[in-house]
C-alpha cells in the first residue's frame, strides 16, 4: 500500500510540475516553491493515507466512495439540468452540477449503513446523522480541489493533466478532489470521531 501511495504521489507531483513549468516558464524561483509546497502536501497525503489504511477499511473505502458519488453527481445532474455556470475557472461546471454532487454525496452513506447492516447490528442510526454533514463538507471539499486543479489547467492552458488513462487524463485529472478530501476527513477524524 505504502508502494503504491508513494507511486500515485509521484505522477501526480509530475503531473502538477507540467502544469507549474507551462505557466511560470521562467520564473524559476516561482516554480521552486511550489513544488515544495506541492511535494510537502503529498508527503502529508502519502502519510494520512497509510494511517487510513492501518484503520479497518471502511474508512477510506467511505471517503472514496464520497468522492465518487461527487463527482458522478456532478457530471450527471450537470448534463441532465444545466443551467447557469458556476465559475469562469471551468466552464463546463454549474450550479446545478455542484448542488447534484452534494446530493449524490449522501448515497455514500446509503452504502456504509447496508455495509454495516448486515455486519455490525452495534452501529446505531444517530451515528449515520451525523455523516450528513460530513458528507456535505467533503463534497464541498471534493468540489473546490477540482476547481482548483482546473484553475492550474486553464492557466497552463490545458485540458488534461496527463495522459496516462486514456480517455480521461491524467491520475491528477481523477483524483483531483480525492487529495484534499483525503486531508480534510483525516482531520474531522481526529477532531469529531
Amino acid at each position: 500500500w505504502l508502494f503504491f501511495l508513494i507511486i500515485i504521489s509521484l505522477i501526480i507531483f509530475i503531473e502538477f510540475n507540467k502544469l507549474i513549468k507551462k505557466i511560470w516558464k521562467k520564473k524559476k524561483n516561482t516554480i521552486v516553491s511550489i513544488n515544495l509546497i506541492s511535494l510537502l502536501f503529498l508527503v502529508i497525503i502519502i502519510f494520512i493515507s497509510y494511517d487510513f489504511y492501518n484503520k479497518p477499511p471502511v474508512g477510506l473505502v467511505f471517503i472514496f466512495l464520497i468522492c465518487i458519488f461527487s463527482d458522478t453527481g456532478g457530471y450527471v445532474i450537470g448534463n441532465l439540468i444545466g443551467g447557469k455556470k458556476l465559475t469562469k475557472i471551468s466552464p463546463n461546471k454549474t450550479i446545478s452540477g455542484s448542488i447534484g454532487s452534494f446530493i449524490f454525496s449522501l448515497f455514500s452513506i446509503i452504502v456504509l449503513w447496508l455495509y454495516y447492516n448486515f455486519t455490525d447490528v452495534l452501529v446505531v442510526t444517530d451515528n449515520f446523522l451525523k455523516l450528513i454533514p460530513v458528507c456535505l463538507f467533503l463534497s464541498l471539499i471534493c468540489q473546490l480541489g477540482d476547481l482548483f486543479i482546473s484553475y492550474f489547467k486553464r492557466k497552463a492552458k490545458v485540458n488534461d493533466t496527463g495522459s496516462i488513462l486514456p480517455g480521461h487524463g491524467g491520475l491528477l485529472d481523477r483524483l483531483d478532489g480525492v487529495i484534499f478530501v483525503i486531508p480534510a476527513a483525516y482531520i474531522i477524524d481526529k477532531i469529531f470521531f
